[in-house]
């Protein structure tokens, strides 16, 4: 019986078998996201973060010789990013080191259809590098246009893909995350990571900066 599927589309059966297959594929995506693909087997290995024990990363080594301090942005389109973009930049500004811009492509739905997931990825990279150009116009804006920013794109769950940015780069020290100024909640990724079950066994310290804060009251307390 027809699943009524488009044509060139094919199920992965057998992910453990068929991610690998997807490596080729980098060389028809763009710049940014090549390397993605490859890495699609890795983000099922690592598995999920729901554990209590503690998180075995590797040593951080920001102040080593030929180190620097980074801190960690998880790029989005919330309000609350850009507080916690500005008071980073105020960081690095004041006492050296650099911004880490993450964009983490989370799977959509119909994800198991190989055309499918190819197009997510090509849109999806689209989407980061537009928002990378956007911070780093407000940041020029800002005053922090000298500033060091490095820019990352992963493809997975995004909890995982941070953890895992965090734990490929021993520079990347702190976390720093806006807090959402809604009666709802401070947002997602603050309520998992700084007040969670597991906030404390995360690796590296989180500044939670509130979401509300003026960018020259931001300056002012960086």
């Amino acid at each position: 019986m027809s699943c009524g599927c488009s044509r060139g589309l094919r199920p992965l059966e057998h992910p453990d078998q068929d991610l690998p297959a997807l490596q080729p594929l980098a060389g028809r995506l763009t710049p940014s996201a090549r390397g993605l693909a490859s890495g699609w087997a890795a983000v099922a290995a690592y598995g999920d973060t729901s554990h209590t024990g503690p998180r075995i990363m590797k040593k951080r080594r920001s102040f080593e010789a030929g180190h620097q301090r980074k801190f960690l942005i998880v790029a989005d389109n919330s309000p609350e990013v850009e507080a916690a973009l500005y008071y980073a930049a105020s960081r690095v500004q004041r006492s050296s080191g650099t911004v880490v811009l993450l964009y983490v492509i989370e799977p959509a739905p119909q994800m198991h259809w190989l055309g499918v997931k190819e197009k997510h990825l090509e849109e999806e990279t689209a989407k980061a590098t537009a928002l990378f150009r956007l911070f780093r116009r407000k940041l020029s804006l800002a005053g922090f246009g000298e500033i060091p920013v490095e820019e990352a794109i992963r493809d997975g769950s995004k909890s995982d893909q941070i953890m895992q940015a965090i734990d490929a780069d021993e520079d990347i020290a702190i976390l720093v995350l806006g807090a959402a100024a809604d009666a709802k909640g401070p947002g997602p990724l603050v309520a998992s990571f700084a007040a969670g079950k597991n906030a404390g066994s995360f690796p590296i310290p989180i500044t939670i900066v509130p979401g509300y804060l003026a960018l020259a009251d931001i300056k002012a307390l960086a």
